[in-house]
């Protein structure tokens, strides 16, 4: 019995210095935001300020767009993760169920695909945009993002596992594939659509490479890339400022993740039991 409250003891420790590792690093810039710069390198350090300074979260509201920086980048994400979610859904249906000639090149492509650094493409994907006449528009943003492969194989794993059964009583019921793609797949992969969901959406949220790229004025900033610019070229960085960004870029993320935590567990769960 003692042996047993031992290994559950050092188990807790290790779990609670696992906690305070992950979350030490959000808890000091959470600190540095609520300070004046000047102070930020005091010895020794004040952990807990005492009297809390938001001029920072001021100054970051009213005299940069920041509330505009999170709406392009919402609305970047969440219209790629929709369209996403659609195009992957349909293509990992057809990749997994319907036998047509090339499929196994389709997929070996595709897996090709995937082992090509992004940094390999930024230059002929940037020269692709401009000749379309899409540089500096939510569509450069957009578009090349719905090229990546990696949720048509997540779902074409799912679909995998979904039972055929189901399909063959559709089609006795004269159902059509589109039919049976909405009422029979969709509803049976529902976890590994939220597995998806949430790849691509924190994906977008955090791209930084390609918006700087692809965009130039600042009405088309993302978080990512407006965080950039709240550093000066010169050795005089607002360390307050630059935190205080930092805090509330990470609130939309944080509220999604709560909003779907139940979704999000139970589907990755279920990957799980899949695999």
């Amino acid at each position: 019995m003692r042996a047993i409250r031992i290994d559950s003891a050092a188990r807790w420790i290790a779990l609670l210095a696992f906690v305070l590792i992950a979350v030490a690093p959000f808890l000091y810039v959470l600190s540095s935001s609520l300070k004046q710069s000047k102070v930020l390198f005091d010895y020794p350090p004040q952990w807990i300020p005492t009297s809390p300074y938001l001029g920072s979260y001021e100054r970051l509201l009213t005299e940069y767009p920041f509330l505009r920086w999170v709406a392009n980048t919402m609305l970047v994400a969440s219209v790629v993760t929709a369209i996403k979610l659609l195009i992957d859904s349909m293509a990992a249906y057809a990749l997994a169920r319907m036998d047509f000639a090339g499929r196994r090149i389709v997929l070996a492509l595709m897996l090709a695909a995937i082992m090509i650094p992004p940094a390999l493409l930024i230059i002929p994907l940037f020269f692709l945009v401009r000749d379309a006449g899409l540089l500096d528009t939510y569509w450069a943003l957009i578009l090349p993002a719905l090229a990546n492969p990696v949720g048509v194989f997540i779902l074409y794993a799912f679909i995998r596992g979904v039972p055929v059964e189901l399909e063959e009583a559709a089609r006795m019921d004269d159902a059509s594939p589109w039919r049976i793609y909405r009422h029979v797949i969709l509803p049976s992969i529902r976890p590994g659509l939220v597995i998806v969901a949430s790849y691509v959406f924190l994906v977008q949220y955090v791209d930084f490479v390609w918006p700087l790229v692809a965009t130039q004025s600042d009405s088309k900033l993302l978080v990512s890339t407006g965080l950039a610019t709240l550093k000066p070229r010169t050795i005089n960085v607002d360390w307050g400022l630059t935190s205080a960004a930092s805090v509330l870029s990470m609130v939309p993320v944080t509220l999604a993740f709560l909003i779907f935590q139940r979704r999000l567990v139970g589907g990755s769960l279920a990957a799980g039991l899949k695999g």
